[in-house]
């Protein structure tokens, strides 16, 4: 039976692209997959039209580049067909030790920063997928006497791009630095301080080398927030917390003990990971914890909901619910 007028003909289109962009798509059958727990230390997801992307320091062999592993809703997550890698040593700066990525998109590309050889580099890719590759392989930082690991690249409301990473100077202590618009190298102006360990809950060892690191920086509500790890990632106190500042460059508050710990999710090592909205706007946290309670790795990767209340004086303060917190799950055929 024909469609005798260009209304029926708009309404049957009409029906036709709702039917292919939701409600028609065949539904993955996961029942005939089989379940792996993902090892990824140092979690981050990148979330873009409908799918998320996650890349992590790779417990089984973190010598060779970053993994990229894919899903619809956070809960399935699949690895690319042929496993290849996102970033691959060769193509882009480090020998090993590839560490904390971080991927975003700017200016018609995808980038990631990250850590290799403990120096920090950034690479680009047209993909999220990758390959993630550097016309020139060098690190960030040209001639410096210290380590940098851990780069996370924040983007202001003014357009001003800032580096926080971690500077291993008598311990790992979290900086910030402007960057250049165009990402290859530091911007004019001093790496300022912005997070040591010096709270109790951030040394439980009292060791003499304490560690603060895995920087992720928010603005909501005109505040900026500055999520950090702290403690050995060996130790089972490795905990999340965050601090609070008016600019980018601080001076930071930090909230009073950790948000994200044993010592209220239940599990050891919980911590150096990322936040990512959700299709539905609501913010997680994805991390790692401790293999089990006596050994460290190899680190699963978990997630778990940020619970976000704005205060009388202006300042949000977060949360998480145990309840949220699950870990994640690769499934393959």
């Amino acid at each position: 039976m024909g469609i005798k007028n260009g209304k029926g003909r708009i309404i049957l289109l009409l029906a036709l692209f709702l039917c292919f962009t939701s409600g028609c798509r065949k539904k993955e059958d996961w029942s005939k997959y089989s379940t792996l727990q993902l090892f990824q230390a140092d979690p981050t997801i990148f979330y873009e039209k409908g799918t998320y992307y996650l890349y992590g320091t790779n417990e089984t062999d973190a010598s060779q580049g970053f993994h990229v592993f894919t899903s619809g809703d956070l809960v399935h997550w699949t690895n690319t067909e042929n496993s290849s890698l996102a970033l691959k040593k060769g193509t882009s700066f480090g020998n090993g030790g590839f560490w904390a990525p971080q991927v975003f998109f700017y200016k018609n590309l995808y980038y990631m920063a990250y850590t290799a050889d403990e120096q920090i580099a950034i690479a680009e890719s047209k993909s999220p997928l990758g390959p993630f590759t550097q016309s020139d392989l060098k690190p960030l930082f040209q001639g410096m006497s210290y380590k940098t690991i851990d780069p996370y690249v924040f983007f202001d409301d003014d357009g001003q791009i800032y580096l926080y990473f971690v500077k291993q100077n008598g311990g790992n202590n979290i900086y910030v630095v402007k960057m250049k618009d165009d990402l290859s190298g530091i911007g004019e102006g001093d790496q300022i301080a912005c997070i040591t360990a010096t709270e109790p809950w951030e040394n439980t060892e009292k060791t003499s080398w304490p560690v603060t690191e895995g920087p992720t920086v928010i603005k909501k509500d005109g505040t900026y927030y500055l999520f950090y790890s702290a403690n050995d990632f060996r130790n089972p106190d490795y905990a999340v917390g965050y601090a609070t500042s008016k600019s980018p460059l601080g001076p930071w508050d930090k909230r009073e003990g950790p948000i994200i710990s044993r010592d209220n999710i239940g599990e050891n090592g919980t911590g150096h990971g990322d936040i990512v909205a959700g299709k539905d706007k609501q913010l997680y946290y994805v991390l790692h914890t401790h293999s089990n309670n006596v050994t460290a790795t190899p680190r699963k990767t978990a997630i778990v909901k940020l619970n976000y209340e704005l205060q009388k004086d202006g300042v949000g303060v977060f949360s998480v619910n145990k309840n949220s917190f699950s870990y994640l799950k690769q499934y393959k055929k």
